[in-house]
């Protein structure tokens, strides 16, 4: 038996992201098999990843396995997963936004969607929640366009923009934009004492609180907030808290209206003025270092609805906007494009437009250990 197992592997940058992109007939039928596998490529468990692909950081330790569309109005078929690092587990419970917008580039550049310049629009199936995301990615050459004039906070220089619709992705988990039906509704934490949140399903349910609730002005570097261990620790109960109450995985973020703070990357100010309010992401017990794309979506669209936390911590008027400016660690995120209708039957979320670039960054082999099974 051969000492190593080679898999066709291509690295991608998604936004503020890094994934690892595998194909799903080059994997293992039987799961456990595959994520073990998929464990080996990145290196998991070890806190550097040092044998392996991962970037030692939840930002860099992504997977996106793709595959043929198992439904007729979809491209291809993505589902993502979250590598950890410090354990040989593979959570498949929720949405990446900004790998996402490397997905429709694979599929164009891979043969899963014949490319149309100068726009190639791809149906993206995530299989993670069963919903569609449609992404317009430039074309040029028959190949997909790189370079361009776009920015987005948290990567270096320029690139080509990709829109990415996730109006589908409303109520993707729980079947409701509110899925306990109220804007706000106070939680009785443990250990916390009771907190007023709003709870918000778009793409993957968000937990929005006040971040003066917790004794945070919203202007904390990530260092900041993961070097007290017991905010960290209540922060974890209060996401415990809004998933016993709607029995599904949410991601928790404190808001605070705008203010001058100090981008987390370059050192640079940003002035009140360049956001709508301010956001601080816990993820996996750790401070998110920009904003994570799922979230801009889902936190974008809370601040559109009257009477959620998100809205109070706005600035005043932003409902009669079509863009959000949220003012993270790293900069602003910008959610453009939203179009909200208010009908009989509730709210109706007609368009959610979220920009981002990606760059394919290595394609080859990945080598695992044959041992390993």
């Amino acid at each position: 038996m051969q000492e190593m197992i080679r898999i066709p592997t291509v690295l991608y940058r998604g936004g503020t992201s890094k994934a690892v992109f595998l194909k799903e007939n080059d994997l293992p039928k039987d799961t456990a098999q595959r994520d073990k596998i998929i464990c080996a490529i990145f290196g998991s468990p070890d806190k550097r990843q040092i044998d392996g692909l991962g970037g030692a950081d939840l930002l860099t330790s992504k997977l996106a396995i793709i595959g043929p569309p198992s439904r007729p109005d979809a491209d291809i078929d993505y589902t993502f997963g979250q590598v950890d690092i410090n354990s040989p587990t593979i959570y498949y419970g929720a949405v990446c936004g900004n790998v996402s917008a490397a997905v429709g580039p694979y599929a164009i550049d891979e043969g899963f969607v014949r490319p149309t310049e100068p726009v190639t629009t791809v149906r993206i199936h995530c299989t993670n929640n069963k919903r569609i995301i449609v992404a317009e990615v430039p074309v040029a050459g028959n190949r997909v366009k790189v370079s361009g004039d776009f920015a987005i906070d948290g990567v270096p220089g320029t690139g080509a923009k990709i829109v990415l619709n996730w109006s589908d992705m409303v109520g993707a988990n729980t079947g409701a934009l509110l899925p306990t039906g109220n804007a706000k509704d106070v939680l009785d934490v443990e250990g916390v004492g009771k907190i007023t949140a709003s709870i918000v399903d778009v793409g993957n349910p968000g937990v929005f609180v006040m971040a003066s609730d917790m004794g945070l002005k919203g202007t904390e570097s990530p260092d900041e907030i993961d070097a007290d261990e017991e905010l960290l620790k209540k922060s974890d109960a209060i996401a415990r808290a809004a998933i016993a109450k709607i029995n599904k995985f949410a991601l928790l973020t404190y808001v605070a209206p705008s203010t001058e703070y100090k981008n987390y990357v370059t050192g640079e100010t940003v002035k009140s003025d360049q956001s709508d309010f301010l956001v601080r992401m816990i993820f996996l017990g750790k401070t998110h270092k920009t904003f994570a794309a799922s979230m801009i979506n889902c936190c974008g669209t809370a601040a559109m609805i009257p009477g959620t936390v998100v809205n109070d911590a706005a600035v005043p008027d932003l409902v009669k906007r079509d863009c959000v400016r949220m003012g993270h660690p790293s900069g602003i995120a910008d959610l453009e494009g939203i179009e909200i209708v208010n009908t009989q039957s509730g709210i109706d979320v007609k368009k959610i437009l979220v920009y981002r670039t990606a760059r394919r960054l290595m394609e080859g082999y990945a080598f695992v250990r044959s041992d390993v099974l």
